[in-house]
């Protein structure tokens, strides 16, 4: 099968991990805050903490950034689940903003309408959570204009964006936000195996990350209720998580990273081959804003008018041609866990309701080949004339 996404893995990068092992350390070694370090330089910001995966991520900065019992949380339904259940790990509310009919990510003047309204019910958002879907940002500008206004913290959910820029500048800089969050998974841009990263502009936002990151222990001086015991001595300040990322795979994640602007050159060749090919068809292609240099982590496809058999029927075709597409993604407020809270209208979100009717995620990763490229757009193309 073809997949829709794939790790690379070089002999460069088995001899990195292997390294590790044959060391002293295969966790709370040098490796890590040499990857950290490389992450936060390649970025332009204040610094960046590694940890076990994306989730852990969103659920550290939340934490870091005081939400809580009563508080809310807003974010795009079109995303995976875990950018809302780390809020409801702080016991937060979550609610959704629908999404841009163009770029699919969370829409700024629908938010700006749904705060405008939560403003007169005095309910509204502690953190909007902006997702880059497929590797694109949001609009930054006029999120960051919209949380100025009305007091909300700002946080990027980037798993699907590193290596991507917004207005020249690289995802996870955090011009515009507090923190961003990448991912790791193996079919994201580069993979640590599973692992995850906050950025943020805030010195002291990656230093209460850092905290949470590890139990809520500290071993410096300063951060103390008195004066230790001894050498050996640490402090419990915070009640935190053992979210660490290992130094066998921060080891694949900093040799990967090294790569990681080919990668995402090789992404931009295989969405213009696709672009070529099928600007013919009754489809919407991934449309691209002119601030935004896409790390196209996904290349989505939607099928223009689609009735909900023809959608299945070209899906389960694609499968049948042992050619894996999938779909990014099912709205977070029609799993049934989230209907079960009686709170999300379909009336309230139609575009998003919409692109799950239409979209589909064709196979794109820096090794794709050729040939491979060429059965997928033949194989659609006549699952679009039949």
């Amino acid at each position: 099968m073809i997949p829709y996404g794939r790790q690379d893995v070089t002999q460069a990068d088995i001899d990195a991990v292997v390294s590790v092992l044959r060391s002293d350390y295969l966790t709370q070694g040098p490796v890590v805050p040499r990857f950290e370090e490389a992450v936060a330089s390649y970025c332009g910001a204040a610094g960046a903490v590694a940890v076990c995966n994306a989730t852990a991520a969103l659920h550290l900065v939340y934490r870091a950034l005081g939400l809580g019992p009563g508080d809310l949380l807003w974010t795009s339904p079109i995303t995976f689940v875990a950018t809302a259940n780390a809020a409801l790990y702080c016991g937060a509310d979550v609610d959704f903003v629908d999404i841009d009919p163009a770029t699919y990510n969370l829409c700024s003047t629908k938010l700006a309408e749904k705060l405008e309204r939560a403003q007169a019910a005095n309910r509204l958002p502690k953190i909007v959570t902006a997702v880059h879907l497929a590797g694109q940002s949001c609009d930054m500008v006029s999120l960051a204009e919209l949380a100025h206004q009305y007091g909300f913290r700002l946080v990027e959910d980037a798993s699907h964006a590193i290596g991507g820029r917004y207005k020249n500048r690289p995802i996870g800089s955090c011009d515009y936000s507090d923190a961003a969050v990448f991912s790791f998974h193996p079919v994201k841009i580069i993979t640590s195996g599973e692992g995850g990263m906050v950025t943020s502009k805030h010195k002291d936002l990656v230093e209460k990350v850092e905290l949470l990151r590890s139990h809520g222990i500290t071993r410096d001086p300063s951060r103390m209720t008195r004066s230790p015991d001894g050498p050996w001595y640490y402090q419990q300040i915070e009640l935190g998580f053992n979210y660490r990322m290992t130094e066998l795979q921060a080891a694949l994640g900093l040799s990967q990273f090294g790569r990681l602007d080919d990668y995402v050159r090789r992404r931009h060749e295989i969405a213009s081959v696709y672009n070529s090919a099928l600007k013919e068809f009754s489809l919407l292609l991934p449309a691209q804003h002119h601030n935004s240099y896409s790390a196209f982590h996904l290349y989505i496809i939607r099928l223009k008018n689609a009735i909900e058999q023809q959608h299945r029927k070209i899906f389960e075709g694609l499968r049948a041609a042992d050619i894996g597409v999938n779909l990014h993604y099912i709205p977070v407020h029609k799993q049934p866990y989230y209907e079960g809270f009686g709170r999300y209208s379909e009336a309230s979100l139609p575009e998003s309701e919409r692109y799950y009717r239409q979209a589909i995620s064709l196979p794109i990763f820096p090794s794709i080949s050729t040939d491979q490229q060429e059965t997928v757009i033949e194989t659609l193309k006549a699952l679009l004339t039949t």
